[in-house]
């Protein structure tokens, strides 16, 4: 550099992570050789998102910008020889989105300082990240505590001139969920046909709208599980669960160019058949009232239990046995799991306690379960859509070695021709198939 050995950007107590509304602060670190002239000191603070048209590309197409501000630390004159400190501080306002990172656009967060030299002299910039963490609250949610639920039925064709008909029902326990938590399901297969279907599968999707003149979709498999299919003429259950892993949360308040959705997928293969049940990803857990505490899982013969190396789990029983999902008659068969993505190499199923995922610096836990020395990571960030960082502590934030994480495979697609329905169309679908049973 010169004349300028060092030039940095630090934050009070290293603190990476802020909130809406709080009030960020820092110092501007400069170490010159020899006497160095300048005009101006500034520092400049901003928030911003931006959306390419090709991936992993800077060259926005669209932004949009949260706020920029800058504050002049210096004005005109001579750095002496040495070390010199610049203290800044700024305001972050209330209305502004999570940092996002994805292939197709990312909000990002970052303080930039610049030392404005006299003509024909060269200017001096250093910038750092940091990132902005706006917690949803799940129980803002209207419904958020009442399970999520689909039906379809499919008619199908068999051995040329046979007929047969096919419904598939699932449904979660709830709409909403926080890293960490468990997605409880429940499907039901009705097979009124001669032949055996082929396997279930049941995907926790992501979807991420980037929203240009011609919007883009990224859809990724996070988790997925696979179990047998029912045979011919048989009312089957199946019951598994997923844990949800650190992801980005549900819609990002403030933002107009990135949308995040997440659904589970549930999938029958020949005949193809597929339900979706819009779910929320939040900060905050739904907070259950005591009135609708959850009666204990039956206990399961040992001619229930899956195959070996895979351990499925189940929901609680229906409070209700009128609420039950079956469509006719009780369920005479149990649908075993085959596979389970969320299982380490031994096939054991992974296990992670809901601590491990908390967020936000104080927001999310209340004081009554804090723990002055708790080592849980306080921040999660997608790179990738799918891949959070941390940060624990002072610590600056690192890829995560969280072994539920990348998904076993993953498709992305610009321009998908049928992309999943919002959750407005999938409540109204469900709705009407509910309401069109005999």
């Amino acid at each position: 550099m010169g004349k300028l050995q060092e030039f940095d950007i630090t934050f009070t107590n290293n603190k990476v992570v802020y909130g809406p509304g709080e009030s960020m602060s820092g110092t501007v670190k400069i170490r010159t050789g020899n006497p160095l002239q300048y005009k101006a000191i500034k520092v400049n603070c901003q928030g911003s998102c931006g959306i390419s048209n090709k991936l992993n590309d800077s060259s926005w197409a669209v932004e949009e910008q949260y706020f920029n501000s800058t504050l002049s630390v210096a004005d005109k004159g001579t750095l002496a020889a040495g070390e010199h400190s610049f203290p800044f501080q700024f305001v972050i306002p209330v209305a502004v989105p999570t940092s996002f990172e994805g292939p197709f656009g990312k909000i990002v967060y970052r303080v930039k300082a610049v030392i404005d030299t006299p003509r024909f002299s060269k200017d001096y910039k250093a910038q750092k990240p940091f990132y902005l963490l706006n917690l949803l609250n799940l129980n803002e949610v209207p419904d958020i505590e009442q399970p999520s639920y689909a039906v379809t039925t499919k008619k199908f064709n068999y051995l040329l001139v046979k007929t047969g008909t096919l419904m598939l029902k699932a449904r979660s326990d709830l709409r909403g969920y926080i890293p960490g938590q468990v997605i409880k399901l429940a499907t039901e297969i009705h097979n009124k046909s001669g032949r055996d279907t082929g396997c279930v599968l049941a995907s926790l999707i992501q979807k991420v709208t980037y929203k240009t003149k011609r919007p883009m979709f990224d859809l990724r498999t996070i988790a997925e599980v696979e179990g047998a299919g029912v045979k011919a003429g048989k009312h089957a259950e199946w019951r598994e669960q997923i844990i949800v892993p650190p992801l980005p949360q549900s819609a990002l308040a403030g933002c107009s160019l990135i949308e995040i959705e997440y659904f589970i997928q549930v999938s029958l293969k020949s005949p193809d058949a597929v339900v979706t049940l819009p779910i929320y990803i939040g900060n905050i857990a739904v907070n259950l009232s005591p009135s609708r505490t959850m009666p204990p899982t039956p206990v399961r013969s040992p001619a229930d239990v899956a195959s070996p190396g895979v351990t499925p789990s189940a929901p609680p029983a229906e409070d209700n046995p009128q609420e039950r999902l079956c469509a006719g008659g009780l369920v005479n068969e149990e649908i075993s799991t085959k596979s389970h993505s969320q299982q380490d190499p031994s096939g054991q199923p992974v296990t992670m306690s809901p601590s491990a995922f908390s967020h936000a610096p104080g927001a999310a836990i209340p004081p009554s379960h804090r723990q002055p020395n708790a080592s849980a990571p306080l921040f999660c960030v997608s790179t990738g859509a799918t891949i959070p960082f941390f940060t624990e502590g002072n610590v600056t934030p690192i890829p995560t070695s969280c072994s539920l994480i990348l998904p076993p495979e993953y498709s992305s697609w610009e321009y998908p021709h049928e992309p999943p329905p919002t959750y407005e169309e999938s409540c109204s679908t469900a709705n009407s198939n509910f309401d069109s049973r005999p």
